[in-house]
């Protein structure tokens, strides 16, 4: 592997791994500080995801493009915006962060390094859902990459992600990465292993989905355009291209 794409797989593993804490480790906080109320918690776990995300995408967005995410990135691959072989690469990095996360959220709270989850979300409208919210997340950060609107994809990502936890019963996803990383956390933010190839199955065809639409509305961009959040892989911020 060449230096550029090592530096880049780092930053994929890093910026997943943050993410996975982010989200687990605001769950199992809302969880502690306000028991017994679960519209509660789901409020202090999305906001936080929503502002972590959005310092997060600004982070490592420059390096690798900031997808922390499968779909993200093989929608990416499919749109010309990065080799398949990259966005192959960009995988099990994605995976291994997550789960990393997971277990560092754990230890952040005195829990287990490892407790996987009971928490079950296998019924067809969780599924839906998470069709739904992963073809709005892909629109949402390649319409703006492909409108020449990047820079503003951090904070519209956060902000979709965070409207998600609410509109969607499946409290968004997303993203075959952290739903793999969550199952290995039996808290607030959790999944059974039982759920999670519906999930990934979900996020797929939403991903799917999303491709086909985007080409469709946005049919005369080049790849260099579909660079995304997903920016050139240099060291200009988002929406420099």
């Amino acid at each position: 592997m060449t230096p550029d794409l090592l530096r880049r797989l780092a930053a994929e593993f890093l910026g997943s791994a943050l993410l996975a804490a982010i989200v687990i480790g605001s769950g199992i906080a809302a969880q502690r500080l306000s028991p017994s109320d679960t519209g509660l918690e789901l409020l202090e776990n999305s906001a936080v995801t929503a502002a972590g995300l959005f310092a997060v995408i600004l982070m490592f967005g420059p390096v690798s493009g900031a997808h922390f995410n499968p779909v993200v990135s093989f929608a990416d691959a499919a749109l010309g915006g990065i080799s398949w072989r990259d966005a192959l690469a960009y995988l099990p990095g994605q995976v291994a962060g997550c789960v990393t996360g997971a277990v560092a959220a754990n230890l952040m709270f005195s829990l287990q390094a490892v407790s996987i989850s009971a928490k079950h979300r296998a019924s067809g409208a969780h599924a839906f859902s998470e069709v739904v919210a992963t073809a709005g997340l892909l629109l949402v950060i390649f319409a703006l990459a492909r409108t020449g609107r990047a820079a503003t994809a951090p904070a519209a990502v956060g902000a979709y992600i965070g409207a998600a936890y609410w509109f969607t019963s499946s409290t968004s996803f997303a993203n075959p990465a952290i739903t793999i990383g969550r199952m290995f956390s039996d808290t607030f933010a959790g999944i059974a292993p039982g759920s999670v190839l519906g999930f990934i199955g979900a996020q797929i065809i939403g991903g799917a989905l999303a491709v086909a639409v985007i080409k469709a509305l946005y049919p005369a961009i080049t790849p260099a355009d579909a660079a995304g959040i997903i920016v050139p892989h240099d060291s200009r911020p988002a929406g420099t291209g």
